[in-house]
């Protein structure tokens, strides 16, 4: 049974043992500085030489990671593989799509910590900042998951006698996610999960300076 939606809470820092939470999301994060990332087209990892350098802006010497760049040629490969996935994602039902993002959720509220402390060290926000950052991806996924369960029947429109009228979503193809740099966790994910649970596929360009943050996101979709 699907709970009624509620916000996610904001973490408070004036805890001790919040604060030591935090503290050791940024040490996990500091764990995983420097990786490479790789383009991820079809389910197909694809590495270039060509990399996006992320650094943290409050020290440009740390860099948080690389991630491959893409070329026209990728993005069209990426295009058509998308075109092939709506094909089979548009029929599977609602409910599953949905499923997807209440996993998804669930992930990032055990590593909400990770992510905040991400977010401190990719887009040099303030701990609360962070946090509210994180807790907003956590509301679009599970408020667009409860959305897509509510309209999935259609909804009812006036009729005349002798006349039973509706309408229906339904899915219409590829969507491109170009997301800024300023929520780069929460309207990269919202943007990202809504056209996907109602049925579409997405290509997904973040913002150049915030690249890592959506790698650990599709990573976490992937999972």
């Amino acid at each position: 049974m699907v709970q009624p939606y509620k916000h996610e809470p904001f973490t408070d820092f004036t805890v001790e043992a919040n604060r030591e939470a935090y503290l050791k999301g940024l040490e996990t994060v500091k764990g995983y500085l420097g990786q490479d990332y790789d383009l991820l087209i079809g389910g197909e990892r694809i590495t270039t030489d060509d990399k996006i350098v992320s650094v943290n802006p409050a020290n440009k010497e740390e860099v948080i990671g690389r991630v491959s760049k893409a070329t026209r040629d990728h993005a069209e490969q990426a295009m058509q593989a998308a075109v092939e996935a709506f094909k089979t994602w548009r029929k599977v039902k609602p409910e599953t799509r949905a499923d997807v993002l209440f996993k998804a959720a669930a992930i990032i509220r055990r590593r909400k910590h990770e992510f905040s402390a991400l977010l401190t060290k990719e887009a040099g926000k303030p701990w609360n900042e962070a946090d509210a950052d994180t807790a907003e991806a956590i509301d679009f996924l599970e408020y667009y998951a409860r959305q897509i369960l509510e309209i999935k029947d259609g909804v009812k429109v006036n009729s005349r006698p002798n006349e039973y009228n509706r309408y229906d979503y339904i899915p219409l193809g590829v969507g491109i996610i170009i997301s800024p740099w300023n929520f780069p966790l929460a309207i990269m994910a919202g943007t990202t999960v809504a056209a996907i649970v109602a049925g579409n596929t997405v290509l997904l360009k973040p913002a150049s300076t915030t690249p890592i943050v959506a790698a650990k996101f599709v990573e976490v979709m992937e999972e």
